[in-house]
């Protein structure tokens, strides 16, 4: 038996105008994410500054908003140029270092050449090898223009890169004087006095949920570098050609570079296991086998517990939203993925107890009519 579905036109006409609009709307936001990515992290940089520029701006003359702002962005330049000069000439005197004692290692490890010479010359392997070198030859001018075509995409990466970081600057800047007159004006439209307060609140819980994380990274990173700071300087002493002084350098590095989630202390590691290898390898090799045992303990211990803290949410939810904004959006998406996710917990959890209330309410208000 046959079922005969019957839809009118109007109907048809509706869903697919439906479909279509969703459509394009993706596609709207896939071109604009360039721009959505770049408000995302100036709105979330402002929610961060927010905190300490309205204390400063408490204790200024006319509790200047523009001024504060200036002040805070002063202080946040400074304390980048310090970590730069702590970081550029340890880096520059140790790859100095290592270029002018490189011949004496080659020198020292010249035998080996020797006998793969040798080698060659045993099984009659000159006529492989110079056709290799023959190939090698024939490809370099193809190689050459590759390496060329990367550095023109590689310049004009850095160039998109600092001017989409100024962009971010100056919008951050803007909320920052204006956001407190945004939100008078926002909150002024309501009519609804009782909804206005609960979303108040709502977005006040929000608030503290950016905060809460900004504080709870920058305690995870404090710890971070300071262990990394310490195992250095306890390997000056194991290795006397370990400078102690490269300890504040690998403070600072593993400070900047964790505030990125998941990777960002990685990258870090990387560059100090470099720095190390410098000059003693057996040093290096200790610190990246120190640095491996620590990062699991951070990844799984440390930072779960210390955010979880800050913004209510499981270790499990944590890793997971990070997971999710690194593969979606990179390192800006990991940074904020977290905040994001308490937000959206927050959202969740006023929704579930608004229809808590109104399930609650509903036999009184049945009731209430039966009486009447």
């Amino acid at each position: 038996m046959s079922t005969k579905i019957e839809i009118d036109t109007r109907t048809f006409v509706r869903f697919w105008l439906v479909v279509i609009g969703m459509g394009l709307a993706i596609l709207l936001i896939y071109n604009a994410r360039v721009a959505l990515i770049i408000l995302g992290t100036s709105l979330f940089l402002a929610l961060a500054l927010n905190g300490p520029v309205s204390r400063i701006s408490r204790r200024l003359p006319g509790r200047s908003r523009v001024g504060a702002t200036a002040i805070a962005y002063v202080i946040v330049v400074a304390l980048l140029g310090a970590i730069i000069i702590l970081l550029i000439p340890p880096i520059v005197q140790q790859t100095a270092g290592f270029i002018q004692t490189a011949p004496t290692l080659l020198d020292s490890r010249s035998t080996p050449f020797k006998s793969l010479d040798q080698f060659v010359d045993q099984y009659n392997l000159q006529p492989q090898v110079d056709s290799a070198v023959a190939s090698v030859k024939d490809n370099a001018a193809g190689w050459a223009s590759n390496v060329g075509k990367g550095l023109v995409t590689g310049i004009g990466s850095v160039f998109s890169f600092f001017a989409a970081l100024l962009l971010t600057l100056v919008l951050t800047f803007l909320m920052l004087i204006e956001g407190p007159t945004w939100m008078k004006r926002i909150w002024g439209v309501y009519r609804d006095k009782k909804r206005m307060e609960k979303h108040k609140r709502v977005a006040g819980k929000m608030y503290s949920v950016v905060t809460g994380y900004v504080t709870g990274q920058l305690t995870v990173s404090t710890i971070g570098a300071t262990i990394a700071g310490l195992a250095v300087f306890i390997l000056s002493f194991i290795f006397p050609s370990v400078e102690a002084g490269l300890a504040i350098p690998t403070a600072a590095i593993t400070f900047l570079l964790s505030l990125i989630p998941m990777f960002g202390a990685t990258i870090g590691g990387v560059i100090i296991t470099l720095l190390l290898a410098l000059n003693s390898l057996p040093a290096a090799v200790i610190y990246a086998i120190f640095f491996v045992v620590y990062q699991q303990i951070e990844n799984n211990f440390i930072s779960p517990h210390i955010q979880s803290k800050r913004i209510n949410l499981s270790a499990l939810m944590i890793l997971s939203s990070v997971t999710i904004g690194l593969y979606m959006f990179g390192i800006v998406g990991g940074i904020i993925a977290i905040p994001i996710a308490g937000s959206v917990r927050i959202l969740i959890d006023e929704y579930l107890d608004a229809r808590d209330d109104a399930e609650t309410e509903k036999p009184k208000v049945l009731l209430a009519k039966t009486k009447k």
